[in-house]
């Protein structure tokens, strides 16, 4: 594996950082401003990011794993309140079944636990879970058990609303109808379902990684300003201890989720799910303690509403549940070592 980037990939990832200095949230406040919210938008959608992981002539994804893992990244360091996981996993499913694309925003229906997709048993014409980065979603896709394989069932999403995370809604389906995409002639197979989950769980990472950065980033700027008995606090050993392992759990987590990035596209479906698992449980652990550490270099202030440390920590919190959090993962890490590379996609 190279894990220098291209210089198309330095390019995206560029042009990513740029969109969301310039747009994404730079204050609590910022995140009630519809308009602000609306260019954001407008300017993913005239990105083409959502598309990365349609289908070109060949019905290869127009961008590798790695490169959809640095768009993840960036909006995750910004805390972008704009759809990418959803309608980048969408567009995996439809993928990988051979669908045309939706003409309408669409995402993913995770089963209620978030651990996987949601699924549609033989016979029932109904489904239950949580659509995830739901904002403008008018549907959701899931798996509805065919025989062995699995063909895809559109759901209709109701309105998403913030939940712990408050720059990705949800929307919860109760025993929605579901229906089956016309001109989808694929099922989906147990390995298709572990590639896709692999990538899921990558991008959840690649998000991780880029969370953490932005809350070391707001950590290290409140403390070169934030001054006690006459000093900046920045100058305190503890405090740069404390940013220093921030600084290395960050950078640690952003060398195994770009490995599960890689391996998404190139390992077999049990080792993709396998080097994602390991990624996830590694950058979910990490996550948890770079943003409380952010809250608590901020002191008495972290614990405000206003400090917008809190919204980093609610994002990790969100993208350590999707697909498994660490202990699901490591579940998945010793049955894949136990089992010779027997993995459920869909736990």
């Amino acid at each position: 594996m190279d894990v220098r980037l291209s210089p198309e990939q330095q390019a995206l990832r560029e042009a990513a950082a740029q969109l969301v200095d310039d747009l994404a949230p730079k204050s609590v406040a910022e995140l009630d401003d519809p308009a602000r919210a609306a260019r954001l938008d407008t300017a993913v959608v005239a990105s083409g990011w959502r598309e990365l992981r349609t289908p070109d002539d060949g019905h290869r994804p127009l961008a590798s794993a790695v490169e959809a893992a640095i768009v993840a990244e960036e909006l995750g360091r910004g805390a972008a309140d704009t759809p990418f996981l959803g309608p980048t996993l969408a567009a995996e499913l439809r993928r990988r079944a051979a669908a045309p694309d939706s003409a309408a925003p669409e995402t993913v229906l995770l089963n209620p636990g978030l651990s996987g997709l949601a699924v549609v048993e033989d016979g029932d014409a109904h489904c239950s879970g949580v659509a995830i980065d739901a904002r403008n979603a008018t549907s959701a896709l899931a798996l509805a058990r065919n025989g062995d394989g699995y063909d895809l069932a559109v759901v209709p999403v109701p309105g998403a609303a913030p939940g712990r995370d408050l720059t990705r809604p949800i929307a919860t389906v109760d025993r929605a109808p579901s229906e089956r995409p016309h001109g989808a002639p694929r099922p989906l197979t147990e390995a298709d379902i572990e590639t896709w989950t692999a990538l899921a769980i990558a991008l959840t990472c690649a998000d991780l990684v880029g969370t953490m950065r932005g809350a070391v980033r707001l950590a290290r700027s409140y403390a070169v300003i934030r001054q006690q008995y006459g000093v900046t606090i920045g100058t305190f050993q503890s405090v740069q201890h404390m940013l220093a392992d921030a600084y290395v759990s960050a950078e640690g987590s952003k060398s195994v989720a770009l490995h599960a990035a890689w391996a998404a596209d190139t390992l077999p479906a049990g080792e993709a799910l396998d080097a994602a698992a390991v990624a996830k449980a590694y950058c979910a652990r990490a996550a948890r303690a770079v943003c409380e550490t952010a809250v608590q270099v901020h002191g008495g202030i972290g614990n405000t509403w206003e400090c917008f440390a809190h919204v980093h920590l609610r994002r990790a919190f969100l993208s350590t549940q999707l697909l498994g959090d660490v202990g699901a993962n490591l579940d998945r890490v010793a049955a894949h070592r136990k089992l010779g590379g027997v993995h459920d996609g869909l736990r």
